[in-house]
């Protein structure tokens, strides 16, 4: 198992068709997914009698992967014939209905934008030969996998803006354990990504289980996730048959491009755990699906509203944010701060140090904890500093949990703390907040080293800072011409 990712690394580095980390993962993942799937086929054939595959005959993993050692395994150019005008063409044209189960439909969603980047035959069949030795059947050792394709996750990270689906691990396990999801709850993440959240959601969740089968159906069914990319959304699922979820309701879709009148009606979930996309910038299309007052250029900003309308009563969310929506007192931020504040409680806010996400970006986050319980009345800032000994954190030394062991200490029993005539933790009336204008940028860190950000950095403050520029100039510009109107 050890040397499982090393080994395919190998490999791939010799086949020209296969650039870069994003390109590598995905190959790789489209082959575990396959892998994967017919191992969990084995396991419900044995128990369904009358289970019924929806892969056709032929192109099961057992009937054209495995190579039995007899010089019949296809290989070469025979193999990539195979892959190519076969294999992908009949996945992707699977015909599904609305009787069709979830644990069926994923094969088709999976393979919708799903690619074969090798070129090299005879290093394919190595690919699949090294993926083929795991045995996903016994459970020891799917789930001593579970840590190995973490690893591949991990490499996101550093592969170019495929970091953006990935959330360091002790960031997710934190949110995840203060928020305490209780088995029965229906617990979301509308941008999942690989599902870093969803998974460590279930991690808690399983040790609730017990011998219980009513729990174990409960634990089935206690996820939600949507994804708009594809390399991800297959990630995702992946992750989900990994761990023991048959039927992954994970959606292959954008949360954005639904009417706020629609979310409204939409199922509400107890728990919501979320990194949303910030950085980037929605088209018109896109921003009039919510309230005039609460559109927003900014990605991230609209992800808060989504959340607002799918949080169920007394329901409970931890949200990763960007500095600039803390600070930002443009018309939407101040909007959709003021209904959130007024709306929900907002309780804690902790400030991350820098460079959580690096390599993949050094832009500044933080954490933002509510319930939909009542108004808030008060907040706590908490910040959280840099490990001792640590200048940044890096691929080779990543952010753990344990560096959030002084954040549960103080989650647990909360006390103003002040350093150097800074605060690092300090409670704040909603009065204070409001006198404030909704910037929220307090408890920050005081002494922030200059931070040279790597150009893709620069360019992502500098869209959230036009957008929210361009976000003002058109409430004005609103103001104007309905004042004009109004004269008219």
């Amino acid at each position: 198992m050890s040397s499982f990712v090393k080994s395919i690394q190998n490999v791939m580095r010799n086949d020209s068709g296969v650039n870069g980390d994003a390109q590598r993962i995905e190959q790789i993942v489209w082959i575990l997914f396959l892998k994967i799937y017919d191992a969990k086929e084995q396991i419900w054939e044995v128990y369904e009698d009358d289970y019924k595959s929806i892969i056709p005959s032929g192109y099961k993993w057992r009937e054209w992967a495995v190579d039995e050692k007899d010089g019949e395994a296809l290989t070469g150019e025979a193999l990539l014939d195979f892959v190519n005008n076969e294999l992908f063409p009949t996945l992707k044209k699977i015909e599904i209905d609305e009787k069709t189960p979830i644990r069926k439909i994923i094969v088709k969603t999976a393979f919708e934008d799903a690619n074969n980047y090798q070129k090299d035959g005879v290093l394919l069949r190595q690919v699949v030969n090294i993926i083929d030795e795991i045995d996903f059947t016994e459970y020891k050792e799917r789930n001593e996998f579970g840590s190995i394709y973490e690893s591949f996750l991990k490499d996101l990270q550093s592969a170019g803006n495929a970091g953006e689906f990935y959330t360091p691990r002790a960031v997710t396990d934190f949110m995840v354990q203060v928020t305490k999801p209780i088995l029965g709850e229906r617990i979301a993440d509308f941008a999942c990504g690989t599902g870093g959240f969803l998974t460590s959601t279930l991690n808690e969740l399983e040790k609730q289980i017990g011998n219980s089968l009513e729990n174990r159906e409960l634990y089935n069914q206690s996820i939600h996730g949507i994804e708009k990319k594809s390399l991800p959304y297959l990630l995702a699922l992946t992750n989900m048959l990994i761990h023991d979820i048959d039927e992954p309701d994970i959606l292959h879709d954008n949360s954005l491009e639904t009417n706020y009148r629609d979310l409204r009606k939409m199922e509400p979930y107890d728990v919501i755990l979320m990194n949303p996309p910030y950085g980037g910038s929605e088209k018109d299309s896109v921003k009039v699906n919510f309230p005039m007052e609460l559109r927003s250029s900014e990605t991230a900003d609209l992800f808060m509203n989504v959340i607002m309308y799918r949080l169920k009563k007394n329901g409970r969310a931890a949200v990763i944010i960007p500095n600039g929506f803390l600070s930002g007192t443009d018309n939407a931020k101040f909007n959709i701060k003021k209904k959130l504040f007024n709306e929900f409680n907002v309780h804690t806010v902790v400030r991350m140090p820098h460079s959580v996400f690096a390599p993949y970006t050094s832009i500044h986050t933080n954490i933002i904890f509510f319930d939909n319980t009542e108004a808030t009345k008060e907040t706590w800032f908490y910040r959280l500093d840099m490990p001792e000994g640590y200048k940044n954190f890096s691929k080779t030394r990543p952010m753990k949990l344990e560096h959030f062991d002084d954040a549960f200490a103080w989650w647990g029993n909360r006390e103003e703390i002040e350093v150097e005539g800074h605060p690092k933790a300090k409670l704040y009336s909603l009065e204070e907040i409001e006198k404030n204008g909704y910037n929220i940028d307090l408890c920050g860190f005081p002494q922030i080293e200059e931070v040279i950000l790597d150009p893709l950095d620069l360019m992502l403050v500098y869209q959230e800072k036009r957008a929210s520029l361009n976000d003002e100039i058109d409430h004005v510009i609103e103001q104007i011409t309905s004042i004009i109107g109004g004269k008219e």
